[in-house]
């Protein structure tokens, strides 16, 4: 569960919002005219903070100490990089998301900070998650167009599930364990095979289930 502050309560910031609702995340979002936080506030059970996300006051007002992420969604590249600037380098926000409206702002938003430039907003919510949520799966390769991926999960020191086996676990029906790496040797798993501390796990699967499947495995 992360906290994630939006910035920006157009269209994109509010369905945004209400996807990391639904993913059971906890957004805030910043939006300055006061018309469209009242009508987020009345559909959204989420705090909602009039202001500008480009300073801030408006982002202490949000709680940005609290946040494990900040995306900004406005209109403005320039109010998205502002944003995601001052939460990184003020309160040392583990990652930040800019939407970039224009695709020449791309590598400028990289070069000054950005984490996630993002030109496409489709699945904001889903990249945002991929590279917050957990530290313990990497991706790979991306395959069929963004929608699933050939990731690597690592599997703790300390695994509190530790020997546990693959016929054990209730894994999506969108993922597949291809491949399990202990010690230098690949494992090509099967039902009886155990998952151990250290060991890296290669799966495809679809990355709408990703993080069901990290928790699954008790990496979350």
């Amino acid at each position: 569960m992360m906290t994630v502050i939006v910035v920006g309560g157009g269209k994109v910031g509010f369905y945004l919002a209400r996807t990391l609702m639904e993913h059971g995340h906890k957004p805030r979002l910043i939006e300055m005219n006061k018309d469209a936080c009242t009508r987020i506030a009345n559909e959204l059970d989420i705090p909602v903070i009039c202001g500008d996300g480009s300073t801030i006051e408006a982002l202490e007002h949000a709680g940005i100490e609290e946040a494990d992420a900040l995306i900004g969604v406005t209109g403005k590249d320039e109010n998205n990089l502002i944003a995601c600037q001052l939460a990184k380098k003020e309160f040392g926000v583990k990652r930040t998301v800019a939407r970039v409206n224009n695709p020449k702002n791309m590598s400028v938003m990289k070069q000054l900070g950005v984490d996630i430039p993002i030109s496409s907003t489709d699945n904001i919510a889903r990249l945002l998650e991929r590279e917050v949520d957990s530290a313990a799966i990497k991706q790979i390769i991306s395959l069929n167009r963004g929608e699933t991926s050939i990731s690597e999960l690592q599997i703790p020191a300390n695994y509190r599930r530790n020997g546990v086996r693959l016929s054990e676990l209730h894994l999506p029906e969108e993922s597949i364990i291809v491949s399990i790496i202990r010690d230098g040797e690949m494992i090509i798993p099967r039902g009886n095979a155990q998952i151990l501390s250290n060991d890296k796990v290669l799966v495809v699967c679809q990355n709408k289930v990703i993080h069901t499947l990290g928790k699954m495995l008790s990496l979350e």
